[in-house]
């Protein structure tokens, strides 16, 4: 296995499972007929398709197994599975290969983190109705993504030695001021017409972690769609300035271990976790190596983020349910 799938199964490690769950199998494994659910290029998501992932998600997130958190995320279920519909087809056009070896390490990966063997795991995700397909058709498609962001690109992003320079000028001139370590929740907003949905799932995770009914990490790595979601939505220690005057706004009201209510900007809906605060000092200023990492990290983000957004824009996708 390559650096690139290593990459990916490191964001699969992340994910990690509660298991109280109950209720009848998916419907893969009901022997219900499959109804389109929606259509995308050449492909289809089944209504079987909606129904597995909406179990492990829910499965892998602790959110209750309810009508209400079904109704509130379904939506964006539903999303995640055509954006992966998409992800695979390039994958496919750029003749990138994913082998069932891949398939195979990602699994094993996730069911040593939970500490199972792989056919333990499957044991148990059947035992409580969660099809161990969903799984992997998510590995499958973040293994396919992580080798098209890394081919196609990566090699784009270039950070110069003046872009380092600036960013230390400027840390230096913020010695005595606060930073702040954060997490993030992203949903975004793609149409008008969908931002009440959006709005209303944001409500609903941020009333989970508030209620301890589920932690802010395992709902960051199933539903937020920003650069830190594969590590629970960390985005370490941030400086003031370096995030929109809205989220900052909110930050420096906040408390630690408090968490925000949703902010609106201008791409979506942010949900934050003050995780911590401290001075910059000498001590904490980053190195060289570490700022230019996250700014090629910053950078890819959004490269990949708006090459999506194209493939989305160019595709012929029908939403049936």
């Amino acid at each position: 296995m390559d650096i690139f799938m290593r990459i990916a199964i490191i964001w699969l490690t992340a994910l990690s499972f509660m298991w109280a769950l109950s209720g009848s199998p998916a419907a893969a494994q009901s022997g219900r007929s499959e109804t389109i659910a929606a259509v995308v290029n050449e492909d289809a998501v089944s209504e079987t398709d909606l129904e597995a992932r909406m179990r492990l998600v829910i499965a892998s997130s602790g959110m209750p197994d309810n009508p209400e958190t079904r109704q509130r995320i379904a939506p964006q279920i539903m999303s995640v599975l055509v954006e992966e519909r998409l992800k695979l087809q390039e994958a496919a056009r750029l003749e990138l290969e994913i082998t069932e070896q891949d398939i195979a390490e990602g699994f094993a990966a996730i069911a040593a983190q939970n500490n199972f063997s792989a056919e333990q795991f499957r044991d148990v995700l059947r035992r409580g109705g969660v099809s161990p397909y969903s799984l992997e058709d998510q590995i499958r498609a973040q293994i396919a993504w992580t080798m098209v962001v890394q081919n196609k690109l990566r090699p784009q992003v270039d950070i110069a030695d003046n872009e380092v320079d600036a960013v230390l000028e400027r840390l230096r001139a913020d010695q005595g001021k606060e930073e702040y370590r954060v997490s993030e929740i992203f949903l975004p907003v793609e149409t008008p017409a969908g931002e009440t949905e959006v709005m209303k799932l944001a409500d609903k995770l941020v009333k989970q972690v508030v209620e301890n009914k589920a932690p802010f990490p395992r709902l960051a790595q199933q539903f937020s769609q920003a650069a830190g979601a594969s590590k629970g939505g960390d985005l370490g220690w941030v400086q003031q300035g370096q995030l929109a005057e809205p989220l900052e706004a909110a930050l420096v009201q906040m408390k630690e271990g408090e968490v925000s209510r949703p902010i609106r900007s201008l791409a979506g809906f942010h949900v934050l976790m003050l995780r911590g605060k401290r001075g910059i000092t000498a001590e904490t200023m980053p190195s060289r190596e570490d700022i230019m990492q996250r700014l090629g990290m910053e950078r890819l983000d959004r490269l990949q983020r708006s090459y999506l957004m194209d493939l989305k824009s160019q595709a012929f996708i029908e939403q049936r349910v």
